[in-house]
């Protein structure tokens, strides 16, 4: 870092300008990309599912809470886990308190997870979070959208997941899940992502994405080797 170029600010405010220009540039291919993600084709919700939620059984229409749009994220929570993923906790410290705004543009969020509800409301409270989270732990909602594994899957090494046949290091995967339900009480599955697609759900990742390190992962044994949970890390 410390052999950085350094230039005089009319030089530094020439290569600026330089960036902004690919920057703009990016700008317009997301918002193309985003306009095709909303036109893609839809998918029928055939099957039934009800979840366990702090409020008791509800199904999935239930959990649109009043709203034509809902979106899901599959926080990995196994069944007989102890505490949720580490990852997914990173990326849920992003969601408190934007319920709000998300409620008056007709949206609702929240997470759904394998553990039964007593394992995922402690550690909500843990975590000090205070978005909806809910248990799909009697129900195919997961194996469905691809984000929980069968023991014959996960003994063969191959599930499906993001799209693919491919290999995956534990039996609960990652994911976003998007429904609308019109006004005759159909829903439809609109959109889903995985791994990568999941980046624009961390607001944290995208701060580090403009510092002079970046997010300083390349030299780690893995990705997310320097990752703790919000309450243990060490403190400095």
């Amino acid at each position: 870092m410390t052999k950085h170029k350094v230039l005089a600010r009319e030089d530094w405010i020439t290569e600026r300008k330089k960036l902004l220009a690919k920057e703009k540039e990016f700008t317009r291919l997301r918002d193309q990309l985003s306009q095709q993600r909303r036109e893609l084709p839809w998918e029928k919700v055939e099957k039934n599912y009800n979840f366990d939620t702090p409020e008791g059984k509800q199904s999935l229409a239930d959990l649109f809470g009043g709203k034509s749009q809902l979106i899901i994220y599959h926080f990995m929570f196994g069944p007989d886990w102890e505490e949720g993923c580490l990852s997914c906790s990173f990326w849920a410290d992003n969601f408190n308190n934007i319920d709000i705004h998300l409620a008056h543009r007709d949206i609702t969020l929240l997470a759904v997870s394998r553990a039964p509800l007593e394992k995922l409301e402690p550690y909500k409270k843990r975590m000090g979070w205070n978005f909806k989270w809910v248990s799909s732990f009697n129900n195919d909602f997961n194996y469905d959208y691809q984000v929980s594994f069968t023991p014959e899957e996960m003994d063969k090494g191959k599930m499906y997941y993001n799209y693919q046949v491919t290999g995956f290091p534990s039996s609960e995967g990652p994911g976003i899940s998007v429904f609308y339900k019109d006004d005759n009480g159909d829903i439809f599955h609109t959109y889903s992502c995985y791994s990568r697609g999941l980046d624009m759900l961390n607001g944290a990742y995208h701060y580090m994405d403009l510092v002079p390190k970046g997010r300083d992962e390349d030299n780690l044994p893995y990705t997310m080797a320097w990752l703790r949970r919000h309450d243990q890390y060490d403190p400095d």
